[in-house]
């Protein structure tokens, strides 16, 4: 069974078929953020800062760090931020950019076995990228397109994600180190592309056995609402057999959906994370009376009418 271990300085994370849902915070990344933009270009991190403990605090479990900024020191501000977050939080990092000095910058700089973001099936990409995550011993996202673009078919979607695995396998990287984001497509332009994706996620996990990732919120693009439709997307993924995410934990209901379906999908064992993180605190001068409480009975009785 599949599991990408992912590592902090002192803390790991298994990304894995029986672990539960992994959220990657999404929100250190300056993409359409004038302000954030500017600070980065000025090596001023304090919404660095910001960010990464909101997320952690409403539940990410890793954070994505991407710092592309157009014309900034991407590869210096990458090994300044690496060790300020790794300073703030144990949670292990997503090492996030195209450029390939900011990536080797924040894989240096860190501490720990993080996840590289990404890698394609272009010829070029892969044979910059994968002996990257060989030197380093580090996991990657492979992204299911290759030179001719991204396809609408989900077979063939599969079979680039299937060329990444077998191709970092010549570089001897274990299939369970790669994460393969099988690209969602929006449903308002692509009418199947929810089902197409859950049919694609099932086919990795069965007959690649490697783990997944997403943008999750792709699927909403361009529609009104469209929160409340990732939130009922995420669930099932995580019931298609998808095992993490790059969402933001900060939108309202999300992080509740996803701890719903890891107790859905058995992968809660005992509902023991849903009780710690919603179980009401006992009123003050109350002592717990052990489980159920006084008269309370295992299991769902009959109820009588």
């Amino acid at each position: 069974m599949a599991r990408t271990i992912l590592s902090s300085a002192t803390k790991e994370v298994a990304i894995g078929f029986d672990q539960p849902f992994v959220m990657i915070g999404e929100r250190i990344n300056p993409t359409g953020r004038k302000l954030f933009s500017k600070e980065l270009k000025e090596f001023n991190y304090w919404r660095v800062k910001k960010e990464a403990l909101a997320q952690v605090e409403a539940g990410a479990q890793v954070l994505d760090v991407n710092v592309g900024v157009p014309l900034a020191d991407e590869a210096l501000i990458m090994s300044e931020v690496i060790p300020l977050i790794q300073g703030l939080t144990d949670v292990p990092l997503c090492i996030d950019s195209s450029v390939m000095d900011a990536l080797e910058s924040g894989l240096k700089a860190y501490k720990g076995r993080p996840l590289l973001n990404s890698t394609t099936a272009e010829e070029e990409v892969m044979e910059r990228i994968l002996p990257l995550v060989a030197k380093y011993d580090c996991a990657v996202v492979a992204i299911s397109n290759d030179d001719t673009g991204i396809s609408e078919d989900p077979d063939v979607r599969f079979e680039v994600a299937k060329r990444i695995v077998n191709r970092a396998a010549d570089y001897g990287i274990k299939a369970e180190d790669v994460v393969v984001d099988p690209l969602v497509m929006p449903v308002g332009a692509v009418n199947s592309a929810g089902k197409d994706v859950f049919r694609l996620v099932h086919r990795l996990r069965t007959e690649l056995g490697v783990n997944t990732t997403c943008g999750a919120s792709n699927i909403a693009f361009g529609l009104p609402n469209r929160h409340a439709i990732n939130n009922a997307f995420l669930p099932m993924l995580a019931g298609a057999g998808m095992t993490s995410a790059i969402v933001n934990p900060l939108h309202e209901g999300l992080v509740p959906a996803v701890r719903a379906a890891d107790i859905l999908t058995g992968n809660d064992a005992g509902c023991a994370n849903w009780i710690k993180a919603y179980r009401p605190a006992p009123a003050e001068g109350e002592s717990g009376r052990g489980r159920g409480g006084r008269g309370g009975r295992r299991g769902g009785g009959r109820r009588r009418g």
